[in-house]
């Protein structure tokens, strides 16, 4: 296996602090301390640092609060693994997106790969993978910008003979900036984006349903399901029939309940 190809199944680990070293630097390093950095990074804030877009405009990470954010880290001359990353992520974007709406959620890609993951060779490589997509922008940044960001989202890379060795990672944030899951591999199923997103997206069903749109968010949370036949996310129309049906019957016992006690009530002789 090239060196340059993404590890996510025999994980390397970084220290603290560092994003980048030589390879002689992490002999001993495991898989299960390399998910563990990876995993720190969880309900962390999103470092709000200043990027750059592919017309070399400055763009604050902080205008991608108020939605779901996924981030992808990728170097430009991979010719491998990456490629192969983003487009999984396109795909698996657009059926997210056909199941949740167009503008749900953004999506960034970024080049780590400082200085020479530049505007231009961002824009080169957002062509070269046919991404239209709205809401999907390529970013760059300089070597100080791009340690504060991977180290921020617990992303391991460190050069090799053929480019990078690096963790196959997708970051979601949530809409208050704060890192909520990681996703691994180069290729993953559209379950396990859509999922969190889901989460995200329509409140997680952790609290009390008290406005329409409480109800609305919670059918559509528990009634959108994914069918490995089509790839796409569906909505079942069976589980709202059964979430009515149980609904009318919880009616239904309530109203028989009150019938009882109301006779009861006026019998002769009743309190």
């Amino acid at each position: 296996m090239l060196r340059h190809l993404c590890i996510y199944a025999g994980l390397l680990t970084l220290p603290a602090g560092l994003a980048a070293r030589q390879d002689s630097d992490f002999a001993g390093y495991d898989s299960e301390q390399a998910l563990a950095y990876s995993q720190a990074a969880l309900n962390r804030p999103l470092a709000d640092l200043q990027l750059q877009d592919t017309a070399g405009n400055p763009v604050s990470l902080s205008r991608y609060l108020g939605k779901p954010l996924v981030i992808s880290l990728i170097y430009t001359s991979c010719y491998h693994t990456c490629p192969v990353l983003t487009q999984s992520l396109a795909q698996v974007t657009g059926v997210a997106r056909e199941a949740l709406g167009a503008d749900s959620f953004s999506v960034i890609t970024v080049g780590f790969d400082a200085p020479v993951d530049t505007p231009e060779r961002m824009a080169d490589y957002a062509a070269k993978q046919r991404i239209t997509l709205p809401h999907w922008d390529f970013l760059a940044g300089n070597a100080a910008q791009i340690q504060t960001l991977t180290e921020n989202l617990g992303f391991i890379f460190f050069p090799s003979p053929k480019g990078f060795d690096h963790l196959a990672q997708l970051t979601l944030v949530d809409a208050d900036g704060r890192i909520f899951r990681q996703i691994y591999g180069a290729t993953f199923q559209p379950p396990q984006l859509v999922e969190p997103l889901k989460a995200l997206i329509y409140g997680g069903g952790d609290r009390l349903p008290l406005k329409v749109s409480d109800w609305i968010n919670n059918f559509k949370l528990f009634c959108t399901v994914y069918d490995p036949r089509s790839g796409r996310y569906l909505f079942d129309y069976s589980v709202l029939a059964s979430l009515l049906a149980g609904l009318a019957s919880l009616g239904l016992v309530a109203v028989f309940i009150v019938h009882l006690w109301r006779r009861n009530r006026t019998r002769p002789g009743s309190v």
